[in-house]
């Protein structure tokens, strides 16, 4: 037997390359654009804005005429820095009110932490570019027309859609996609 090559795990990732505008292009010649998305409260909305709100995303759905992917991305929150500076200040307080108040909201928050598990949301939506001949240029235009889109569609919702075209925020956004034991460390 021969020896076996070990890959790299650069060599295992399907990405070619980040290019300008946020856009990733695969190797197998898919290009992909990651969008955030900050959603509106629904559950604080009146039964009119819902109403509201629900017809606008099913025109939203109608209109986009290619395939996405949302992603909700689940990250559990540390506590530990804010209940250290709590009982920073606890040590230095005189006032044995303010002490017990003190005290008091420490062991709610370690309370409510351990109960439910205390997590952050994000809300992703890939789109992509399926394998195609077209030039690149093409490619990119096609995917800044879906971002486009579905921003103005999810602007008529109430949310918040904030394209991502720094590099660096894009490699930590990916790196939480490969790597979820790590991005729930935080």
């Amino acid at each position: 037997m021969g020896k076996e090559k070990a890959f790299s795990i650069q060599e295992w990732l399907p990405f070619d390359k980040i290019m300008p505008k946020g856009i990733i292009k695969n190797k197998n010649n898919e290009y992909v654009k990651i969008i955030k998305v900050i959603p509106i409260n629904y559950n604080l909305k009146s039964d009119l804005e819902k109403e509201a709100i629900l017809s606008s995303y099913k025109a939203f759905l109608k209109t986009c005429n290619f395939d996405m992917q949302i992603l909700i991305q689940s990250n559990k929150e540390d506590l530990s820095n804010h209940i250290l500076k709590i009982q920073e200040k606890v040590n230095s307080e005189k006032n044995l009110k303010l002490l017990n108040i003190s005290e008091k909201y420490i062991n709610f928050i370690k309370k409510v932490n351990q109960e439910k598990n205390s997590a952050s949301k994000n809300f992703y939506i890939i789109i992509k570019n399926e394998k195609s001949m077209q030039k690149e240029e093409i490619n990119i235009l096609e995917l800044e027309e879906k971002y486009f889109k579905i921003k103005e569609g999810l602007a008529r919702c109430g949310n918040n859609v904030i394209e991502i075209v720094e590099k660096e925020e894009l490699k930590k956004i990916l790196f939480s996609f490969c790597n979820t034991r790590k991005s729930m460390i935080k």
